[in-house]
């Protein structure tokens, strides 16, 4: 092989390099055996009004969406969000959760009382996506716009995600 080759391609594979440790530092998700979740700010407040609606499997009768003002996405790579759930009677609940896309996990950090105060939960710890839950909220958003490819966006990606015609649970096979 001729030197010029050899030095471009030794550029190149050390700009990629270079690329994918930056990625990886700025907290867009991708997995490394020091990651440590970072500061975990307090739940925002959010409006019943503005919420996306989530497409749940139609066996569930809750109603369940996300206020977009509430979603988060921090440097280390957790997507943060309040999540809605209103029954047939009109009566809603809400919590705040973070998913880890890349690992597929899901912590849930606090509930809304019926005061309307929220109510933090002591020492949360993160469950599979696909474990055997009361509600399968937290799976339905991250596949409906929350994660794309195993990695959390930008807050405004997962709002037109979760807004775009085509999304939903038509043809999502995973419920």
């Amino acid at each position: 092989m001729q030197p010029e080759f050899l030095g471009r391609f030794a550029l190149g594979c050390a700009l990629v390099l270079s690329q994918v440790s930056a990625w990886s530092q700025a907290g867009n998700g991708l997995d490394n055996l020091d990651w440590v979740e970072g500061p975990v700010p307090p739940p925002p407040s959010f409006s019943v009004e503005r919420q996306i609606a989530i497409g749940m499997p139609p066996h569930v009768s809750v109603k369940v969406g996300v206020d977009p003002a509430t979603i988060s996405v921090g440097m280390d790579g957790v997507v943060r969000y309040v999540v809605i759930m209103t029954n047939g009677n009109g009566n809603t609940n809400a919590v705040y959760e973070g998913i880890r896309c890349v690992s597929d996990e899901v912590k849930t950090y606090a509930r809304l009382s019926a005061a309307g105060q929220w109510s933090m939960v002591n020492a949360p710890i993160w469950k599979g996506l696909g474990d055997n839950m009361p509600s399968r909220h937290a799976f339905a958003l991250a596949r409906q716009g929350a994660c794309q490819n195993r990695l959390a966006t930008s807050p405004q990606e997962i709002i037109a995600a979760l807004k775009a015609p085509t999304r939903g649970l038509g043809g999502n096979k995973d419920f």
